[in-house]
């Protein structure tokens, strides 16, 4: 148990001090710049603050790694550093007056309503592939599965606890490939759609490099999908005894997702958050459209983390931290999806509504 709170406090600690790169430089801890400010002295040493705080913060749940309690609270903690950060930037900016002096504008490319960026199909093979796979070994198996099966638990399963074998329990990793696959071609549908976020200052080079980013997104998706998919077989072959569990076939397991991080982590390092690490092209160099892309920070709370604007139509905002996107909370479709959520959760929670129950899914 303390090595795996160990390795969880270390997982933590590097994510949350990686957090302030995968940001893009005008947007340092949610905050949006000009771009002559991103390289600021107060940045400079926010950032460097910001990491020390949170490498203190992981050696001391390190340091107390023997209790859950310091390891459960190390996030909440961080995210309290990431916000303190926030603050502080956001004050030197209203101080320094740094957005006076700039015609602030936003700038529109309606060719991504004309000719959007289409999922990448091909790029579905392997998850489907994998799907096709697991499902046919699986109907092979059935007739031959013995009375109990090992109790499945997404990844990996426990063979100290015997589970009745029926249709839904033996072909439950196979309706998780098949949800999986579906939900991120879903998800892809919406994201490509969504209202590109550009530079007005860059208008025509942000607008090529997003489509760039979003074919690598599309594509990064649809290889995750892939990668889980894998490691869904992985753990149906011991649920359905082709091969013994065991701690060889539990990393195994893994393996995939490992394979999945460090392609994520080269890919974000060459491409960045809405393609800002891309190169310019020729002609690209000095595009300067005069302007600067508006202050919006009056719309983002909670340290660019929660959208929130009646007057913007979109639905679907690409998010100030990372490769994420975020519901626009001022619009009245949005609510209507929390609403959804929040009533389904208070069905299960009384009682009316049973959802699946899993001690842990990994």
């Amino acid at each position: 148990m303390i090595a795996m709170n160990l390795a969880t406090v270390t997982l933590i600690t590097i994510v949350m001090a990686a957090l302030p790169a995968l940001s893009r430089p005008t947007l340092p801890f949610g905050v949006r710049l000009p771009a002559e400010r991103a390289s600021d002295p107060v940045i400079i040493a926010e950032r460097r603050v910001y990491a020390r705080l949170v490498v203190a913060a992981g050696v001391v749940a390190a340091a107390l790694s023997f209790e859950v309690l310091a390891v459960v609270a190390l996030v909440p903690v961080d995210l309290l550093l990431f916000y303190r950060a926030h603050r502080r930037v956001a004050r030197a900016k209203q101080d320094g007056r740094w957005q006076a002096g700039h015609r602030q504008r936003v700038t529109v490319d309606t060719s991504f309503r004309t000719d959007p960026v289409r999922i990448p199909w091909r790029w579905a093979l392997p998850a489907l592939a994998v799907l096709l796979s697991t499902a046919a070994l699986g109907w092979s198996r059935y007739g031959g599965l013995p009375a109990t099966l090992p109790a499945f638990r997404g990844y990996g399963v426990d063979p100290a606890r015997r589970v009745a074998t029926t249709a839904p329990s033996a072909f439950e990793p196979v309706f998780l490939q098949a949800a999986i696959t579906v939900l991120t071609l879903a998800l892809m549908l919406v994201i490509l759609r969504a209202r590109p976020d550009l530079d007005a200052a860059r208008p025509r080079g942000s607008a090529r490099r997003y489509r760039t980013y979003l074919r690598g997104i599309a594509v990064l998706s649809l290889l995750a999908a892939a990668c889980l998919n894998l490691g869904l077989l992985i753990s149906a072959l011991q649920l359905w005894g082709v091969v013994e569990p065991s701690g060889g076939w539990r990393v195994a397991t893994y393996l995939p997702l490992a394979a999945l991080v460090v392609g994520a982590l080269a890919w974000e390092r060459r491409v960045g958050s809405a393609g800002h690490r891309l190169p310019a092209l020729p002609g690209e160099e000095r595009e300067d459209s005069g302007v600067v892309q508006r202050d919006d920070d009056r719309h983002w709370f909670l340290a660019g983390m929660v959208y929130v604007n009646r007057r913007d139509p979109a639905l679907l905002v690409h998010a100030r931290i990372g490769h994420t996107w975020t519901l626009n909370l001022g619009h009245p479709v949005a609510w209507v999806i929390v609403a959804l959520l929040v009533g389904l959760i208070l069905l299960a929670l009384t009682g009316v509504v049973d959802l699946p129950m899993r001690e842990s899914a990994f």
